[in-house]
């Protein structure tokens, strides 16, 4: 028996028996009824007083320990590689400086994309 003709023959039989298990026994009011519970305690959690300040506390304190174990991995990735893997760079910058070309000076030119044009064989009315 081929696959596709097992599949037209089983198909009808799963879609009657999940019918009858979906409909009739009644499992699909109780699934709706327990996800419109869930809704309405969600709307509950989402109304909750803020967090005390000891979790606060215990926040900072975790992201601490994160922060250290960070540099203590950092450390021995540079031990391991027999060099610092991180010489020459700059850290990043802890908060956005506001503008995307904040650390370029006025008199840089920039990029040459004159040749651009050249690449394309003035073909680029047939490309747009």
């Amino acid at each position: 028996m081929k696959i596709r003709e097992f599949k037209k023959i089983l198909k009808p039989i799963v879609e009657q028996a999940v019918k009858e298990v979906l409909l009739e026994q009644g499992i699909l009011s109780s699934v709706v009824t327990e996800v419109v519970k869930g809704i309405q305690s969600g709307t509950e959690t989402i109304n909750a007083s803020p967090r005390p300040s000891k979790n606060l506390k215990e926040e900072k304190e975790l992201q601490e320990k994160y922060e250290l174990d960070r540099q203590a991995r950092i450390q021995r990735l540079n031990e391991s590689a027999g060099f610092d893997v991180f010489e020459g760079t700059k850290k990043a910058p802890s908060e956005p400086q506001g503008s995307p070309l904040s650390g370029v000076s006025a008199g840089d030119e920039g990029v040459d994309i004159s040749g651009i044009l050249n690449l394309a064989s003035n073909k680029w009315k047939k490309l747009i």
